[in-house]
């Protein structure tokens, strides 16, 4: 994992790859749990019996937005900043669910830096993500997120 002291640290590594997250199952559990938060309860994503029969693989899917939200939890593993007062989700310039997730299946985060900008009191930074699902070559996540932290 890197560690960079303060925020304007990382923005030495603008263009280049900061590296992979470790491994995480996105279980039924897990989609469960999001359904509930998100009140997203599509049968595809949580009739296990329903998907056994008519879903293509005959799995339910996890919801391309739990895939998405995994996001900072496999960030995490990749690169922090120690003196940092608070990081902020300032949203997402692309975005793309492009391969599904079936429920038991694993994925990891890989990100390069795409820029680190100064802003106030602070470093805006966009990183080009792209979430790995094992055993497939097509991503399940490809997106341009960015983040904003303050020292």
């Amino acid at each position: 994992m890197l560690e960079f002291e303060r925020p304007a640290d990382i923005k030495a590594f603008a263009g280049r790859a900061l590296g992979s997250s470790g491994w995480v199952t996105i279980d039924q559990q897990r989609i469960n749990a999001f359904a509930d938060a998100t009140g997203d309860h599509q049968w595809i994503h949580v009739d296990v019996e329903r998907a056994k029969r008519e879903m293509p693989d005959g799995t339910t899917i996890a919801h391309g937005y739990l895939t998405l939200s995994l996001l900072p939890r496999l960030g995490a593993d990749i690169f922090s900043i120690r003196q940092t007062s608070r990081e902020i989700n300032y949203g997402a310039n692309k975005l793309r669910f492009t391969n599904p997730v079936p429920a038991g299946s694993r994925v990891r985060l890989h990100q390069t830096l795409k820029s680190a900008e100064d802003i106030e009191g602070g470093v805006r930074v966009t990183l080009d993500s792209t979430v790995e699902l094992e055993g497939s070559l097509k991503p399940a996540l490809v997106a341009e997120v960015v983040y904003l932290f303050f020292d």
